[in-house]
């Protein structure tokens, strides 16, 4: 055997190999650039939805590009119930458990949810708003809403109704729906539903109701709040000041989390979500001007820890570096229950910022990494709020900017 000739054959073949990869990979990235209109309404409906377009729909989209309006494309292929029953459910149900799954059953918060994006109710509202959605007559459910139960909710998701039909998911409150118990006032959009009720407040301390509004809503851990700079002077007793005997753990690392997260948890001092009355189930508890026991739980720890008395919340990561978070001026840090709580998050630009950076992960299946996307972040938001805080036309923005990935 020809050894010699035998190697140069397979270098001969290597190089011709790598060229070939090399001209596939500029061939598809010249037609990537090159999409045209068609191609470019495919990847937006593909983005949106992951279902092929209608013969009409894709026409009447690629029109829309060709004639410079991406956006508009974007919001013709929302027109579809896919994007409601399934885009938005998939979207929005992570928001509503501690697992962050998105396999969770359709619940009033997910719901909520995507009727408002539907109806284009404005989006600060989310935490704020005394909303709900349920179904409509036209959807012929026979489970009927309670605080107590989700066989409303599933059983609209089990007989796959549209909910892209105004007529079978409709717009309500919360404090007229059958065995409500909390009254306007203390309700506050998403944070108190049923499904966040039992996914946020449920034993525990209420803090966990803190940390994944923050998560869900302001795209931040309590990790990525972390300040060592702020008074601890909020801290409940069950917080041990020397975790392990060793008192720098609690100065250099709990106090970061704490000194923030409790003077706001505070906000929901009467809540709870536990059974009233034996075997009816679990729902909702506010009893106005009493502290609800777990927020006083072993107090033994640190004796001279902070007493929780009523629900008044302080916003101690307005000042630090938490600031750059864009807290609202007009806004005074401070207030009594959930609502004003929630009016203060809604109302940063962290919360704008939040929205537009999930819609950008999810529709364009990365996180925004670049200095052009980061531009265009901050483009779209402006964009949202200018918007009256318009969810629909977020995905659309997101979605005619990704249409060339």
């Amino acid at each position: 055997m020809d050894m010699k000739n035998t190697r140069s054959n397979f270098e001969s073949l290597g190089r011709a190999g790598l060229q070939y990869i090399t001209a596939v990979v500029l061939i598809g990235a010249t037609t990537l650039a090159m999409a045209g209109p068609r191609e470019q309404a495919r990847r937006i409906h593909d983005r949106l939805l992951g279902v092929p377009p209608s013969d009409a729909v894709l026409n009447s989209m690629a029109a829309k590009i060709q004639g410079g309006d991406a956006v508009g494309a974007a919001t013709d292929a929302m027109n579809n119930s896919t994007f409601y029953n399934t885009t938005l459910k998939n979207f929005i149900t992570p928001w509503t458990n501690a697992e962050q799954s998105p396999y969770a059953d359709l619940n009033d918060y997910t719901a909520t949810v995507i009727g408002m994006i539907r109806d284009d109710v404005p989006f600060n509202q989310v935490l704020t708003e005394d909303i709900t959605y349920v179904a409509g007559s036209a959807a012929a459910i026979t489970a009927p809403v309670s605080p107590t139960n989700n066989a409303h909710y599933k059983e609209l998701e089990t007989k796959r109704i549209n909910l892209a039909d105004p007529a079978n998911l409709i717009r309500s409150s919360q404090s007229s729906q059958p065995g409500a118990t909390l009254a306007q006032q203390n309700i506050a959009g998403v944070m108190t539903t049923r499904a966040f009720g039992e996914a946020f407040l449920k034993m525990g301390t209420n803090r966990r109701a803190v940390r994944f509004t923050f998560m869900t809503q302001m795209c931040r851990d309590m990790e990525d709040m972390h300040d060592v700079t702020r008074t601890p002077d909020r801290i409940r007793q069950d917080v041990s000041r020397s975790p392990g005997g060793d008192s720098t753990i609690f100065l250099n690392q709990c106090v970061g989390c704490h000194s923030g997260m409790d003077p706001l948890a505070q906000a929901f001092a009467y809540y709870d979500f536990k059974e009233v009355t034996a075997g009816a189930g679990e729902q909702i508890v506010m009893t106005p001007g009493v502290v609800q026991p777990k927020n006083l739980i072993n107090s033994n720890n640190f004796p001279l820890g902070y007493i929780v008395k009523n629900d008044q919340w302080n916003n101690y990561w307005r000042h630090g570096p938490n600031a750059s978070l864009g807290w609202n001026s007009a806004s005074p840090g401070t207030g009594n229950g959930i609502k004003s709580l929630g009016q203060e998050l809604s109302s940063s630009k962290a919360f704008s910022q939040c929205q537009v950076q999930k819609v950008f992960k999810f529709t364009c299946l990365r996180d925004p990494a670049s200095a052009i996307d980061q531009s265009e972040v901050q483009r779209i938001t402006d964009v949202f709020e200018k918007n009256n805080y318009n969810m629909k036309r977020v995905f659309a923005e997101v979605a005619a900017y990704c249409k060339g990935d």
